[in-house]
């Protein structure tokens, strides 16, 4: 398994790190830590400027434009070393490297992500500086959304004790859901983790006077009734294969907005890490609803949230 994962430092970022633990990741893993600097690069000053510009995105060619871009670039050389040292000693079966470059933090993880093909992608969910807390709002979404793999905005907290995880899958059938399923069913969890496939179903309702009218009525909860008995039905293969996976699996069903009910269900429950799916990578379509429910949940969750793609057509079954 290969990962990258973003760092910049901040308490967030360590956070990061260390919830890698609660992840369910396996031993055999190729990690990138990559480490961005935000730096103001001189002008042009000839016509070669740009390919100087390009050349620009690394650190030994930005240290040439003065001593304070220096100190950013060997400020972000240092922190990167330290991430690689801090998650090296979690996981010393791992084989990490670590990079710093400079540029648009959103732009270069993307680009690395191109070149080293990972099967996830970890950032914070906050930055260095207070305005960098609407970061989830641009560095962390653009990732989310523009992003060909799974990505995971972690939220670390603090383990008092070893236990098995609490996972809230976000759960419809289709298959992102599915992606996000076999996500956890491949992963490496400690004994009695538990998982909750939370299907969100939005239920038929009789108008004022039809609830009066027993035939509306009754007809109403027949159709509700029949929505259930699909979800169920549906999630049979899902729950085997996470019980097959050595998971505590069980369907909960409930009414509303999927946004909100996530979130609730997983805050009332204590979950360590809410899973939902990002759609078939390529839909541009499915791209843009990760605006309308994952990424809502990415931003407001308590804990970390992770967002699976598959490339696997929509004949993937399990």
């Amino acid at each position: 398994m290969k990962i990258l994962i973003g760092y910049d430092g901040s308490p967030s970022a360590d956070a990061a790190l260390d919830d890698l633990e609660c992840a369910g990741l396996p031993a055999d893993v190729e990690a990138l830590i990559l480490m961005i600097a935000e730096i103001w690069l001189p002008p042009p000053l000839d016509d070669d400027s740009p390919k100087k510009c390009l050349a620009n995105n690394s650190s030994e060619s930005a240290k040439t434009h003065g001593d304070p871009q220096k100190k950013v670039v060997m400020e972000a050389e240092t922190l990167s070393r330290y991430a690689k040292e801090r998650l090296q000693s979690r996981f010393p079966d791992w084989k990490i490297a670590s990079k710093a470059l400079c540029g648009s933090p959103a732009r270069e993880i993307l680009a690395t992500a191109d070149d080293f093909n990972p099967d996830l992608i970890v950032v914070g969910s906050q930055g260095r500086s207070a305005l960098s807390r609407i970061l989830l709002g641009s560095i962390s979404q653009k990732i989310l959304t523009e992003a060909d793999c799974s990505v995971r905005v972690a939220r670390g907290h603090l383990k008092t004790e070893q236990k098995g995880a609490c996972i809230v899958i976000g759960f419809d059938g289709l298959a992102g859901s599915r992606a996000a399923i076999e996500s956890v069913a491949s992963r490496v969890w400690l004994e009695k983790s538990e998982v909750r496939l939370l299907a969100v179903s939005d239920p038929v309702t009789p108008s004022l006077i039809g609830r009066f009218v027993p035939p509306i009525a009754g007809l109403v909860e027949e159709v509700n009734e029949g929505e259930r008995e699909r979800l169920h039905k549906l999630a049979e293969p899902a729950l085997q294969k996470l019980k097959n996976a050595g998971l505590i699996a069980a369907l909960l069903i409930k009414a509303g907005n999927p946004k909100h009910v996530l979130l609730e269900e997983a805050a009332n429950w204590g979950a360590d890490t809410i899973f939902v799916g990002a759609g078939t990578a390529g839909n541009k379509f499915e791209r843009f609803l990760i605006g309308s429910v994952s990424a809502a949940v990415a931003a407001r969750a308590h804990c970390s949230v992770e967002v699976a793609r598959t490339f696997i057509d929509r004949t993937f079954a399990f």
